[in-house]
């Protein structure tokens, strides 16, 4: 069985996230959504509420596990015993950074491998950085993200308001 890990810091989730997600748990026998603390950044929702949000949309998918880590992502990987790593390509832009990261990860563990799967057209716009800034100014987000965090969002945006 092949566990794979897609990580992120899904902050917060969106569409082009989930189409990842999906499109990956029907690759690998396990995938695991590895949800980034990263001490570096100011995130709009808190470690928790990322993996809970994550849990809730993703609950239909049985070999889907959500789990939060801090640190380089082949030690996680090695805790977790997972030998790839799948990455959302957006644009040819993301490339060139993206296999920077996977040839290092390689050096660093030679036994993780990085899948990447291109983003669906639909998605190739999307980040978290444009929700949060489309929900700052009271914009629709249904196109974006899954409806049953649009109020959480929008509650959090206004907390920091």
């Amino acid at each position: 069985m092949i566990r794979a890990i897609y990580p992120g810091s899904f902050d917060p989730v969106t569409l082009g996230h989930l189409d990842i997600i999906n499109r990956a748990s029907r690759t690998v026998g396990e995938l695991i959504v590895g949800v980034l603390n990263n001490g570096g950044k100011t995130p709009l929702f808190s470690i928790e509420e990322r993996v809970n949000m994550l849990n809730e949309v993703t609950g239909d998918l049985p070999n889907v596990k959500v789990m939060s880590f801090s640190g380089l992502l082949v030690d996680f990987a090695k805790h977790t015993q997972a030998t790839v790593i799948v990455r959302g390509l957006r644009a040819i832009s993301d490339f060139d950074y993206e296999l920077q990261m996977a040839q290092t990860n390689r050096k660093l563990n030679p036994d993780v491998d990085t899948m990447f799967l291109a983003t669906s057209l639909e998605y190739a716009y999307l980040s978290s950085t444009t929700v949060k800034e489309v929900a700052s100014f009271g914009g629709d987000l249904r196109e974006f993200v899954p409806e049953c965090i649009i109020g959480e969002i929008r509650q959090k945006i206004k907390e920091q308001g």
